[in-house]
């Protein structure tokens, strides 16, 4: 029989002794699995940023109509194809905007999105407004949805 020393004997049962992790703690861990960079959420500067970038005085380019927006703005434009649902607006004959201002940005975390009220001229006395809609967990930071005011 070989004898154990003291030491060795108390450092094994200080680490017996040690409380196991609880299931709690485990499940925090496994149930966020995403590296710190994934967890971004746009901010309101953020997506300020990108709408006034996207709609810039006269609307969204045809790149930005192809790569900044979400499928499903996509699909509702495929169905729609005599109106411009990027701005609430026919396609003809108003093709393009004189001037388009983007409102300030309000962001409801709870609800994951971001949104803003976007503002077009058209000419002397004609003014549209309509809700430009940013999901904030999107990678990259695409437009989400478009809701006309009338």
């Amino acid at each position: 029989m070989k004898i154990t020393s003291y030491s060795l004997g108390a450092l094994l049962l200080t680490l017996l002794a040690l409380p196991a992790p609880t299931p709690a703690v485990a499940v925090a861990v496994a149930a966020d699995p995403a590296p710190v960079g994934a967890r971004h959420r746009h901010t309101g500067s953020e997506i300020s940023a990108f709408l006034t970038s996207f709609y810039g005085h006269h609307g969204p380019s045809a790149h930005d109509r192809d790569q900044r927006v979400s499928q499903q703005l996509k699909e509702k434009q495929a169905h729609t194809p005599s109106s411009d649902v990027l701005l609430c607006a026919q396609k003809e004959p108003r093709n393009e905007p004189q001037d388009i201002a983007v409102g300030a940005v309000t962001v409801a975390q709870s609800a994951g999105v971001g949104w803003a009220t976007v503002t077009t001229r058209w000419g002397a006395d004609q003014q549209d407004t309509f809700t430009a809609y940013v999901r904030l967990d999107s990678r990259p930071i695409r437009l989400d949805d478009v809701i006309c005011a009338g």
